[in-house]
């Protein structure tokens, strides 16, 4: 019996090595050097692999589904490939863990890069990091996105280069606990772009830190937006976007510097705003189902504003249905380049430990 048992024991604690041996193989590695050798991997891929991409151009549309723990990057960061023109670069539905860096993506129609939950609301996505990785010239006009993102949690997007897009350079819709850093938006003459980074439809504790937009879209920085019922997440939720950091980003032209749309509770923080061409910044309700909560809570604290009293409608452009009382203004630096005598602006709510009429550069 002694003997039966020690052998059980045995097999189980060798079929646990072999399990345990699996699980830490390393993962398989495939490179590809051609559009018909990529087409052939992706329809076998693994979870776990690593695909390295040759340098040369790519013609888009690209189409991955639910494979985990995927990384592609560039043979040779030095090199990376292009892909160009199609409907949308890379479509990436309930990719886990994907990590996506250094390629480019340029010439697409409708986005040039999509990731999403396949459509289950309430099943988010986890832990996709997109970084190094260049997107252009999509749209050019109509509600096309260089990035979509929709219903992502602990997205990170590091050090991205996106210039000309029709809708929103990068968007979220239903995304949680994320961080956008260190990326660089730039508008180009016949790109409609309605906004720079958009965070809507349920978006929740999202950082936005260490950008760089330079006539990033008529709203740089669209903190809320207006959202079909049906499209956000989680499911239910009465809010736009909240809990937003928007922190020491410089922002440079547009019609304003941020546009606060339906957000319950933000900051906005240690940023550098130059000439904005309208506004400052607005506040406004796009969504108004019943329950929606109104646009409010907001902070915006030790940014620097230099701007010209000429190009500007008015200091702020409030809408109906907000609560701009409920703004709080702490220590910002303003300053009219053409009138510096008249750089105290005129803000829904009183501001303490303001700073008027120095150039903060």
């Amino acid at each position: 019996m002694k003997t039966q048992l020690a052998h059980v024991t045995t097999v189980i604690g060798c079929a646990w090595f072999l399990t345990a041996l699996a699980v830490r193989l390393p993962a398989a590695e495939v490179t590809v050097r051609t559009s018909s050798e990529l087409q052939a991997s992706l329809a076998d891929l693994k979870d776990g692999t690593r695909l390295k991409i040759a340098s040369g151009e790519f013609p888009g549309g690209y189409h991955v589904s639910g494979v985990k723990d995927l990384v592609i990057e560039p043979l040779d960061p030095a090199q990376p490939p292009v892909f160009r023109g199609g409907s949308s670069g890379w479509h990436f539905s309930r990719c886990d863990r994907l990590t996506l860096r250094g390629i480019r993506v340029t010439g697409q129609k409708v986005n040039g890069l999509n990731l999403d939950d396949g459509g289950k609301a309430d099943q988010p996505v986890e832990g996709i990091l997109i970084e190094n990785v260049e997107v252009s010239d999509i749209g050019p006009q109509g509600n096309h996105d260089a990035i979509k993102c929709s219903g992502l949690n602990k997205l990170t997007i590091r050090n991205c280069r996106i210039s000309g897009w029709g809708g929103q350079g990068i968007d979220f819709v239903g995304c949680h606990d994320s961080l956008i850093t260190g990326c660089h938006f730039e508008g180009k003459d016949g790109f409609s772009a309605s906004a720079g980074i958009q965070l809507k439809g349920g978006t929740s504790q999202v950082v936005v830190e260490k950008c760089r937009f330079i006539h990033g879209g008529e709203r740089p920085i669209n903190a809320g937006g207006s959202t079909g019922l049906p499209f956000f997440r989680p499911p239910g939720a009465l809010y736009e976007a909240k809990e937003l950091i928007i922190r020491n980003n410089t922002i440079e032209g547009s019609s304003c510097a941020v546009a606060f749309v339906g957000v319950d509770g933000a900051e906005f923080s240690d940023n550098t705003v130059l000439f904005p061409q309208r506004w400052l910044f607005r506040i406004l309700q796009e969504t108004r189902e019943p329950g929606f909560a109104p646009c409010r809570k907001v902070l915006i604290k030790n940014n620097r504003f230099v701007f010209r009293r000429a190009d500007l409608r008015s200091d702020v452009n409030v809408g109906e249905g907000t609560e701009p009382g409920s703004f709080v203004f702490e220590g910002n630096r303003w300053f009219a380049e053409d009138r510096p005598s008249a750089s105290k602006p005129n803000l829904p709510a009183q501001e303490t430990g303001a700073v008027y009429g120095t150039d903060p550069r």
